[in-house]
């Protein structure tokens, strides 16, 4: 069966399954669309490591950071904030000449200034239910990709939270990002395979 466009904004592929335009040319947008996007991160390293990886992404392609993602673990100790945290200007200097990341110097700085407080957060509760806590009472049942924002009350609330607790490159619209890649909210669309699948959203 070939690809073909339904109504709702979908796609269906040579395996039967619905998913939007962006997770159904690119192999490795699928695999990520279908196994990894919109499931509930509950986890520290877990969610610091996506925190950082959309700030990377500001201004890229999801695909360019997911290609680059095995280089980005290597290069920042599996994402433990507590190893990245006492990251010193010699490791920036490294990290800077490392061709498999995103060389950019302010990111590189905010992924350490994020991990340090990720240790902070703990004597709060810790990153996770910080977070967590910003869960609206409903989410978006999208039928096309123009009908998903790009942000919302609780992404700019997260925002501001966040910066205010030491984070940096974390915007409105990335943290909006993050909240559909996490599982906060579910912007799958209304008919794609992967809808309600989180465990979060029915």
């Amino acid at each position: 069966m070939s690809e073909a466009p339904l109504a709702g904004g979908t796609i269906i592929g040579e395996d039967g399954l619905a998913r939007p335009t962006w997770a159904s040319t690119d192999v490795l947008l699928r695999e990520y669309y279908d196994k990894e996007w919109g499931m509930p991160v509950r986890d520290e390293q877990g969610l610091f490591e996506r925190i950082c990886l959309e700030g990377f992404q500001a201004g890229l392609s999801w695909s360019t950071i997911l290609r680059k993602r095995p280089a980005f673990r290597e290069a920042f100790a599996v994402f433990d904030p507590d190893k990245v945290a006492t990251f010193t200007e010699e490791d920036v200097e490294r990290l800077m000449l490392n061709e498999g990341i995103i060389r950019n110097r302010a990111k590189i700085n905010a992924t350490i200034k994020n991990a340090q407080a990720t240790i902070a957060l703990r004597d709060e509760g810790g990153l996770v239910d910080f977070v967590w806590s910003f869960q609206p009472e409903s989410t978006p049942t999208p039928r096309t990709l123009s009908e998903i924002p790009t942000s919302s009350p609780e992404s700019v609330a997260l925002s501001k939270a966040l910066r205010k607790k030491g984070f940096s490159f974390v915007g409105p619209t990335t943290m909006f990002a993050l909240m559909e890649a996490i599982g906060i909210i579910d912007t799958h669309l209304v008919d794609s395979h992967r809808r309600g699948t989180s465990g979060v959203w029915a």
